[in-house]
């Protein structure tokens, strides 16, 4: 469906949806299916064919995720968990007094009125919650990373293959029209056989770099944090760790498990690839020196197989947390007759084809020809189509394609749809587990390879770690 008929869609809909559940829902959400003006696939949903939902960890994405979710027609927010007494009284300052508020996530995918749950919580609990919402059956929207530890990636598919639920991981970029619209033209071989690819996640602002405020009245009677700490090393009260869980390798996955498997997600899709063969990183912690042991800055080498859907390739990553041009984000794909730059709003496709040199500059340019005698120049020079012609060489001009995103598109809005769309049987998610998996694991890798200074070699067809 073209952006222009989404758009009349959703606007003939819009009101009818508005009189069905603007009673009930939250002003922030009304806002949010307001500005979200371009939906796909958008459908008014009976009364009678609701999703109920319960979220799991109401950090920033938790209250993201859920007022995205609600902004879906037909969902319905049952329930909350978090471990920290604001954010609770927060949802129902949100959400309203009537949904469910609990320190115990186990009480949120145990609730008999809840379909599904968002997995928004620090990295290393994302795995544990999310074998125990499928074995609830519970079906399950699950922040990215997918797992912190690579023994929890096939757990976690077990879990999904023997429930009969719908699994999706939120690295929402998957389900963006951009991440369509640049898979369509590789597919068409807009930019000659892929040789290299290059895709940067820079930041430079203390927020970017984590440090998020913490409140003034965290403490052991408003956080549960035995509850946060368990499965890892035992530490005294810490509202830093807690905060700033993102900056300790016990709780997060650091850059590459927060930024990287954005790029992996988003690549993979683009290629239908499965994952690179070798993976090696470096780093280190050169600016934010602020108690954490995660690295500010990191750099990725990926070699990638030849399969039937890629050729083989190399990828280069890079997050600097302290980059003074600003950040900013950039995937650059280079083929052998084009390069695609690839933003998370933005496609541009720049063709500039090779071309032959001319006779004089065979001769007299930069050329070992002009080191030659008079006698062999000019026999070059006479027979200049034999040494050299290039038959995918001509002398076309540059040429430029462009695809932007308008402003109120909503990627993540997309990847909702896709969920619940899946749930009610109208279709499938493009990051299951097995995805999701795939996704998460190289990421990994780098912090694997980085801590232990060396190159890891997976497979990932298999999804292992090759000796």
């Amino acid at each position: 469906m073209s952006l222009k008929s989404s758009r009349r869609l959703f606007l003939k809909n819009f009101s009818a949806l508005i009189a069905l559940s603007s009673s009930s829902l939250p002003a922030a959400v009304v806002d949010q299916q307001k500005k979200a003006l371009l939906k796909r696939n958008l459908k008014t949903i009976a009364p009678n064919d609701r999703v109920q939902i319960g979220t799991i960890g109401m950090g920033i994405i938790g209250f993201i995720d859920t007022i995205t979710a609600l902004s879906v027609p037909g969902v319905e927010l049952i329930g909350v968990s978090d471990l920290y007494n604001g954010r609770l009284n927060h949802s129902k300052e949100v959400f309203g007094e009537k949904i469910i508020c609990t320190r115990d996530y186990k009480e949120i995918i145990n609730n008999n009125d809840i379909d599904a749950v968002l997995i928004c919580t620090p990295d290393h609990w994302h795995a544990k919650i999310a074998i125990d919402a499928l074995k609830a059956g519970k079906h399950v929207y699950c922040e990215k990373p997918m797992i912190q530890n690579l023994s929890d990636g096939n757990k976690v598919i077990k879990a999904h293959k023997d429930s009969s639920c719908v699994f999706q991981v939120g690295s929402q970029f998957v389900s963006s029209i951009v991440f369509e619209e640049a898979r369509k033209q590789f597919s068409s071989g807009a930019i000659g056989n892929l040789n290299m690819i290059e895709a940067r996640y820079n930041r430079n602002s203390s927020i970017g770099a984590w440090q998020y405020t913490i409140p003034p009245d965290a403490s052991l009677n408003t956080i549960d944090w035995e509850q946060f700490v368990k499965g890892t090393k035992k530490h005294a009260f810490d509202p830093v760790r807690f905060f700033r869980w993102r900056n300790y390798w016990e709780y997060g996955t650091g850059v590459a498990g927060d930024l990287f498997v954005h790029l992996f997600s988003g690549l993979h899709h683009i290629l239908s690839s499965k994952g690179p063969e070798r993976v090696v990183a470096t780093g280190g912690l050169r600016f934010w020196e602020d108690g954490r042991d995660v690295p500010d800055i990191m750099l990725g080498i990926c070699d990638y197989p030849k399969t039937a859907t890629h050729p083989a390739f190399n990828l280069s990553l890079q997050t600097n947390f302290a980059h003074g041009g600003g950040g900013g984000t950039d995937m650059k794909l280079i083929g052998s007759e084009g390069v695609m730059d690839l933003g998370f709003r933005s496609l541009k496709i720049t063709k500039t084809p090779r071309y032959n040199p001319t006779r004089k500059q065979l001769v007299e340019g930069y050329n070992s020809v002009r080191t030659f005698s008079n006698s062999i120049k000019k026999q070059i020079s006479d027979n200049y189509n034999k040494y050299y012609v290039d038959s995918s060489s001509d002398n076309a001009e540059k040429n430029v394609y462009e695809f932007q995103l308008p402003d109120n598109y909503d990627e993540r809005f997309d990847h909702f749809i896709n969920f619940f769309n899946a749930i009610r049987g109208n279709g499938k998610v493009i990051e299951d587990s097995i995805y999701g998996f795939r996704a998460a694991a190289p990421a990994i890798l780098n912090n694997t390879s980085f801590l232990k200074q060396k190159p890891i070699r997976w497979n990932p067809e298999k999804m292992s770690i090759r000796p």
